[in-house]
């Protein structure tokens, strides 16, 4: 209770919890998928006030933290040949591969840019006609349509140096691989909030018919969260398995349909490697053959390379759920913020980010 003076919305919020507190009638345990929502959660010290018996674990919600080391190892070499240029947005500059990272690259002389947008990229690929610019996108279903936009004016724009490496990826396959894992025990799922805006609260309805399990939307604020983990809890202590919507201000059923259309004129599903979970068939999109030119794939004739996680190091476990942060023998000890070990220590969504710097269960 220390952290409701804390709270913008404290007012709503203290009645929230007691409502919280009434509304576990049985043991649970409820995954929060969206990596924004697993800092929101620490920071707003939410564990610290959650009743007995509600458990909250960690998904593959961080989209830095679930790029493979293959992937970030072809990052990595892409970056250092000569005319290639690489735009990243900021979590990634600092995530490990097999041997080093981005950051380790442009300290070798590699030309690594940090930019806060994909038009940022093609503004950049623009200043600098002499280099090939390589957009790593690197997110779920929430930057991809800012993605499809920006190749679009790529094109308009007759601006031939820019190229997108997709390892963009799409959240329902992941969750329907981890469900089927008869060693995930979960009775509920907090939706995440941003992804959803995307794809609408309709699209958890599979995992409620085929997993009969509770599913609820949320957004970021203190109520919301306390909202969805209370609407949880009630499903869960009546037997009942729905999809409810807490953020109807921003998600509706279908989701976005524009942007999903300028996404499907761009992207095609396609297989892709997930940190922790392997290969997941469809959850990934590839560019379309139609906007080859734009693909750094293509242009750069892409083959990912055999990686390896780091010894010891948990993220895959921690990604799937299957362990937390203050089980792996490397994390605060090896493996801290200014020496990570795991993507999931890097970045600013991640699940051993947010233990480190919020508190530890």
């Amino acid at each position: 209770m220390k952290y409701l003076d804390e709270f913008r919305d404290r007012a709503l919020a203290r009645p929230l919890v007691a409502e919280l507190r009434k509304s576990v009638t049985k043991p649970l345990r409820v995954m929060e998928i969206c990596g924004s929502h697993t800092m929101a959660i620490f920071r707003n010290g939410l564990r610290s006030i959650l009743p007995e018996g509600y458990t909250l674990i960690s998904g593959p919600g961080c989209p830095v933290c679930v790029t493979s080391a293959s992937h970030m190892d072809a990052f990595i070499s892409m970056a250092e040949r000569p005319g290639v240029r690489v735009a990243i947005f900021g979590d990634l500059f600092r995530v490990p591969g097999t041997h080093g990272s981005l950051a380790n690259a442009s300290s070798r002389g590699a030309k690594v840019d940090i930019v806060y947008s994909p038009m940022d990229a093609l503004d950049l690929a623009i200043r600098h006609p002499e280099d090939l610019i390589v957009f790593l996108g690197v997110g779920f279903e929430t930057t991809t349509p800012g993605i499809a936009a920006t190749i679009l004016a790529a094109k308009n724009r007759n601006v031939k140096n820019f190229t997108v490496f997709s390892t963009q990826k799409v959240m329902p396959p992941p969750l329907i691989a981890l469900l089927d894992d008869p060693g995930l025990k979960i009775d509920g799922l907090l939706c995440p909030g941003h992804v959803s805006s995307i794809i609408g609260a309709g699209a958890y309805q599979p995992l409620v018919d085929k997993y009969h399990l509770a599913c609820v939307v949320a957004g970021f604020e203190t109520t919301d969260l306390l909202n969805g983990l209370i609407l949880l809890a009630r499903q869960v202590g009546k037997g009942e398995a729905r999809v409810e919507n807490t953020y109807q201000r921003v998600v509706n059923w279908e989701g976005n349909l524009r942007a999903a259309r300028m996404v499907d004129e761009i992207f095609e599903p396609a297989d892709m490697e997930w940190r922790g979970l392997g290969v997941i068939p469809g959850s990934g999109l590839a560019i379309r053959p139609k906007y080859a030119d734009f693909n750094a794939e293509v242009r750069l004739d892409i083959t990912l390379p055999e990686a390896s996680e780091a010894k010891g190091c948990r993220c895959g476990e921690i990604l799937k759920g299957m362990s937390i942060p203050t089980e792996c023998p490397l994390f605060n000890t090896r493996c801290t913020p200014g020496n990570p070990i795991g993507p999931c220590m890097v970045s600013s969504e991640g699940t051993c980010a947010a233990y480190h710097k919020y508190g530890m269960d």
